[in-house]
């Protein structure tokens, strides 16, 4: 069983940044292959990045490459998400989410491949 508490959302303006931090239990975190979703209101949840236990395979939606940088410190168990450049359209609640059988090297993309979900932090930018 894994356990994922997500923080560091808030309400920013327009250009500005955020870094969205997510603590996860379990002795296996370094084997792990760790994700971040969002959900806007009366939207689905979608892929916004990812990142292999090794931290050396990322991958990331094309609405945020180039502004979002996923990262992983397995002596803390976390994987963070920094936020530039952000836009009213990034607006959603964020979530991580962590995908146990994945090998390193290897990171995915669709939601029905992570296995574990956080409760979700509030992202809004202001316009």
């Amino acid at each position: 069983q894994v356990q994922l508490i997500e923080s560091g959302g808030g309400l920013v303006p327009a250009g500005g940044s955020l870094r969205l931090s997510c603590i996860a239990s379990g002795r296996a975190f370094s084997r792990y292959t760790m994700g971040w979703f969002r959900q806007a209101p009366g939207k689905e949840r979608e892929f916004v990045a990812a990142i292999d236990s090794t931290g050396g395979r990322r991958d990331y939606a094309g609405s945020v490459k180039g502004r979002f940088t996923i990262s992983i410190d397995n002596a803390k168990n976390t994987v963070y998400l920094q936020m530039n450049s952000l836009k009213p359209e990034d607006t959603a609640v964020y979530y991580c989410g962590v995908d146990s059988s994945r090998p390193a090297g290897f990171v995915g993309d669709k939601l029905n491949e992570y296995d574990y979900w956080g409760q979700g932090t509030q992202v809004t930018v202001s316009s």
